[in-house]
């Protein structure tokens, strides 16, 4: 294990992908919508992620059928789906409360995998995860009783991103260990990318390309800062800690998007996101200290 370099990679990984939350919502004040701002995220981040596929897919062999079609539905589900339910929630909820859901994906993952596969959930897991949801309530109440419009729409879509990443998750280790982590990311993104631009094309007008530049300099720092560098120094982390510690650093994701909320979006925070924030926290540590 080397604590160093990989402590810091965890970090600014888990610091920098919280950061897309932030960004997403300054760009919203520039009146545009999720499908608008996901293509030029995924516009700006493509030519990134074919680099990235490429060179993992250096010297080895081209991809078969079966592997074409599991790239394509992880794409779709992980990185397209999961996107954009993301980012149309977020246009009507906290960047807080957006990323203390998408932190419930380890006990969506088990859930799914009770369903899928039968496996046994233990009393102690239904507490961790227990716990989980009942910090998630609390913010999702305090944040209901300030009135907020569609706000319980904005958390089903979340929600929704949620469990489509976790379904790429449940489904993912097979091809990982067929095509490699980096090489499998890099040919999924560029799926989602293709498919968020096509979305674009198919929905809008291409007039209603033309943004505001404030719109187009967030999304080429979403695209470069918090969507494809957090995937290179998780990765990098991942084989210098191993998934389990890295995993664990993460979990100053959701603090540091509170945080950002709090001093870049004017986000109130409260001691019922305090109390939430720390039950969310609390439930995933147990739930990945009890499996």
């Amino acid at each position: 294990m080397q604590l160093w370099p990989g402590l810091p990679l965890a970090l600014g990984g888990a610091i920098a992908f919280s950061g897309k939350a932030i960004i997403v919502k300054l760009a919203y004040r520039h009146d545009v919508d999720a499908v608008v701002l996901l293509m030029y995220r995924m516009l700006f981040a493509l030519p990134l992620f074919v680099l990235i596929a490429w060179w993992a897919g250096r010297g080895r062999l081209p991809l078969d059928r079966r592997d074409r079609l599991a790239v394509f539905g992880l794409g779709f589900s992980g990185y397209y789906l999961a996107s954009y339910l993301d980012f149309a929630g977020l246009q009507y909820i906290s960047a807080s409360l957006e990323r203390l859901i998408l932190y419930l994906t380890p006990t969506f993952v088990l859930l799914l995998g009770w369903w899928r596969h039968g496996r046994r959930i233990t009393g102690r897991q239904v507490l961790a995860m227990s716990v989980s949801y009942a910090g998630v309530a609390l913010v999702f109440g305090h944040e209901l009783g300030l009135q907020r419009p569609q706000i319980a729409l904005g958390a089903l879509l979340v929600l929704g991103s949620t469990a489509s990443y976790a379904l790429f998750l449940l489904f993912s280790g097979e091809v990982v260990q067929r095509l490699g982590a980096l090489r499998l990311t890099g040919l999924a993104s560029t799926v989602a990318c293709v498919l968020c631009i096509a979305q674009f094309l198919l929905l809008r007008p291409l007039g209603d390309a033309i943004v505001p530049a404030p719109v187009i300099g967030l999304s080429l720092l979403n695209a470069v800062a918090c969507t494809v560098t957090p995937v290179l120094l998780t990765m990098l982390a991942i084989e210098r800690l191993g998934p389990a510690l890295a995993s664990q650093i993460g979990m100053v994701g959701p603090v540091s998007t509170i945080i950002m909320g709090v001093l870049i979006l004017g986000e109130p925070f409260t001691s019922w996101t305090a109390t939430g924030t720390l039950g969310v926290l609390a439930g995933v540590w147990l739930l990945a200290r009890w499996r």
